[in-house]
């Protein structure tokens, strides 16, 4: 009984290679110079899709793929009935508003909040589960320009080293999330698979624990 499963390109893909070697997985093509997008652990009857990270909930959710690896940011923001079985621990960062400090004296400020943020779904819930309204401003890139130029007060955004944030005047003011990569898994699929899919799981689980 063949499993899918999808890995964000990049980093993520590789790392999570890292942890299914250790699980007896394999697939030496995958990181070779190619334009492939569909690659086979046949000796497993494993396939793996590589697709961009913020589309791995959604192969997930519509059962294209059985499992995914995707921060979990994105699984935030996507908002899907997934089953999230396992921290990978890598990738680690967190979620977090930042601002200029002492914005709300500023003449820019106004009586509802605006936030610009490529995470539209996670800024609203955070602000209702505070019983604040706000207006959100989506942006896909350099958020930081939000508050530098009068679009925003504040953003909420990736924070890893927070470098971006001192060399733009900002700082965080609330953490929101802590981010990490994460193994989803599809609902359907682990009961219809579950004879392949949990020993898997397992596996993961204790490899992530050992390393």
């Amino acid at each position: 009984m063949q499993i899918t499963i999808a890995l964000a390109k990049g980093r993520l893909a590789e790392k999570a290679m890292v942890i299914l070697e250790k699980c007896g997985i394999e697939c030496a093509d995958m990181f070779k110079d190619s334009r492939k997008l569909i690659f086979f652990d046949e000796k497993n009857d494993i396939r793996f899709i590589m697709v961009k990270p913020t589309d791995v909930p959604t192969y997930v959710d519509h059962g294209v793929a059985d499992m995914g690896v995707v921060g979990k940011d994105t699984l935030m923001e996507a908002g899907l009935p997934l089953y999230e079985m396992a921290d990978l621990k890598y990738g680690k960062c967190k979620l977090a508003i930042a601002g200029y400090p002492n914005k709300q004296d500023n003449s820019l400020t106004t009586s509802i909040l605006r936030v610009a943020t490529k995470y539209p779904e996670v800024a609203k819930k955070y602000y209702a589960s505070k019983g604040e309204s706000i207006e959100c401003i989506k942006l896909n890139g350099s958020v930081e320009l939000g508050p530098l130029l009068g679009l925003s007060d504040v953003i909420l955004d990736i924070v890893e080293s927070g470098r971006t944030l001192v060399e733009n005047g900002l700082e965080v003011t609330e953490d929101v999330a802590e981010v990490s990569a994460r193994l989803a898994v599809n609902r359907a699929s682990l009961k219809i698979k579950a004879s392949v899919m949990k020993p898997l799981i397992e596996k993961i689980q204790k490899a992530v624990e050992e390393s």
